[in-house]
């Protein structure tokens, strides 16, 4: 696996050698502030060859924001790389239980947040379709992104390993 996180942070355009561990990525993260992100570690660990990376909890705690690409001084793409190794530890197996459950809801109803009776109701009340213009308006619709998850293999990527 070692060689696939080195391909990985390669394909997302981070040259091994081009940080200089200045910091302003994790500086400038407005999520960092408020949670254990650090960006600047997270891709040193994985410049490192550290595998563990994946496994990090704080890996996922990125918004994709992009500030901290914005402001590097290399034009490092952080927020890519991290993309890069998130999609990497799911192919391996790492998602938090969160991350999977709403994976589990898109693949059950088509959305991360599913419309509830209360919503559609509220909906109605404030002069709207109780649905919005969305698969779950269309059944049909729902069942071709069904099928698409499942060819693309969405449903095996996020079963627990």
């Amino acid at each position: 696996m070692s060689e696939k996180l080195l391909e990985v942070l390669k394909t997302a355009g981070l040259d091994v050698l081009s940080c200089m561990q200045c910091g302003t990525c994790t500086g400038s993260c407005p999520s960092g502030r408020h949670t254990g992100l650090n960006t600047r570690r997270i891709l040193r660990d994985a410049r490192k060859n550290r595998t563990e990376v994946l496994s990090d909890d704080a890996l996922w705690l990125c918004t994709t924001c992009y500030t901290c690409q914005e402001r590097c001084p290399r034009g490092i793409p952080i927020t890519d790389a991290l993309l890069e190794l998130r999609r990497l530890a799911v192919r391996e197996g790492f998602m938090l239980p969160e991350h999977r459950k709403v994976s589990e809801t898109v693949l059950e109803c088509g959305h991360a947040v599913p419309l509830d009776e209360e919503t559609k109701k509220k909906r109605e009340e404030l002069g709207l379709e109780p649905i919005p213009e969305t698969v779950q308006k269309y059944p049909e619709a729902l069942e071709e992104l069904k099928t698409l998850l499942k060819t693309c293999k969405f449903d095996k990527l996020i079963a627990e390993k």
